[in-house]
């Protein structure tokens, strides 16, 4: 993945006026796919979980089976397709494994409306969206170099996978909430982190197509930021049903 690495914005030959336009094109496409596969996943969870509610059949089949491990993890199969394999497709088709990833994450996800009221499941939706875009902003706008944050932020993250795989085996509340809490606080670096990192990534002469599928791997990022966030928070606030 060489031509996604990470280079400096101010570097690059041309105009301020012209990086400036292109990057704010670049960054809102971003932000744009990053948005509709959010609404993917949220009408997808929704929907799906109503559906399995009024047919026993179906939600015994994919809750009370073997099938819900193939659900929850199937997520990750789109994302390690992607990122392994963005270099040898398109961007359109980059574009419809991304749009199909947020649909699975959306079965993944549909859970949640059977385990928290609907009422909190919105607000910490709202909250979510508050903190993200707050910390994706100062990642935008900051001057600082927060590349520093990357290795520490990486090791949080590592110690939360194994913290919940742990957790999965001993069910303990305060370990649970002691992740949840450790995990808002990663994931709230990440977005600024990550925020950055995508917007230096952009480069005013890059092509149409390695344009397209660097906004759907930054799109990929910030969503999954995004998800991640939102399970902690909903994990501390959420009001069980």
């Amino acid at each position: 993945m060489a031509e996604y690495e990470r280079q400096t914005v101010g570097a690059r030959p041309g105009t301020a006026a012209v990086i400036d336009e292109g990057l704010r094109s670049y960054m809102l496409k971003v932000y744009n796919y990053m948005g509709i596969g959010l609404a993917v996943t949220g009408l997808v969870a929704y929907f799906f979980s109503q559906y399995a509610l009024s047919n026993e059949a179906v939600f015994n089949a994919v809750y009370n089976s073997p099938l819900t491990w193939v659900i929850i993890f199937a997520p990750l199969a789109f994302v390690f397709g992607l990122g392994f394999g963005i270099n040898k497709m398109s961007a359109s088709t980059a574009q419809m494994v991304f749009w199909a990833y947020a649909a699975v994450m959306g079965l993944s996800l549909s859970s949640i409306f059977f385990i928290y009221s609907g009422a909190s499941i919105a607000r910490v939706f709202f909250i979510t969206a508050a903190m993200f875009g707050g910390m994706s902003l100062y990642g935008y706008t900051t001057k600082r170099d927060l590349t520093g944050m990357g290795s520490f932020l990486f090791m949080g993250l590592i110690g939360i996978i194994i913290a919940s795989l742990v957790n999965i085996f001993i069910d303990s509340s305060a370990l649970q909430f002691a992740i949840s809490v450790i995990g808002v606080l990663v994931f709230v670096g990440l977005t600024a982190f990550d925020t950055q990192k995508i917007k230096e990534m952009y480069v005013e002469f890059d092509g149409a197509e390695v344009m397209g599928k660097k906004a759907i791997m930054g799109a990929l990022t910030l969503y999954l930021d995004f998800i991640n966030l939102f399970l902690m928070l909903l994990r501390l606030f959420g009001n069980r049903n």
